[in-house]
């Protein structure tokens, strides 16, 4: 795996993971803010390169099929980490990796 190819892999997952955070927080109807601050943008940018780094795992060692039993296992284990959030908040995160294992499937497979 090269580093060019990781890095287009990488940044349709951080724009998915950006636009997703916007698009949820519209429509649960918290407020936000136009511009993300500079920690946020970390955040998620980091998040984004351990999910690629973690697709690519995947792809290129263990096998192509069943990505989405995979991502959707690991989106609903992410949600699961801070503190027992709802369903919407629930199937939001699962659907958010969901997205994320499909842009990887489709860059890295």
């Amino acid at each position: 795996m090269t580093l060019a190819r990781l890095l287009l892999a990488w940044l349709p997952v951080a724009a998915w993971f950006t636009a997703f955070g916007w698009v949820s927080h519209r429509w649960i109807g918290i407020a936000a803010s136009p511009q993300p601050s500079g920690a946020v943008l970390g955040r998620i940018a980091g998040e984004a390169l351990l999910v690629t780094l973690f697709g690519s795992l995947w792809f290129d060692s263990l096998g192509h099929g069943g990505w989405w039993l995979l991502f959707g296992l690991v989106g609903l284990l992410a949600a699961r980490l801070p503190n027992g959030p709802g369903f919407v908040a629930l199937a939001m995160s699962t659907l958010r990796y969901l997205g994320a294992g499909a842009l990887l499937a489709w860059r890295l497979a």
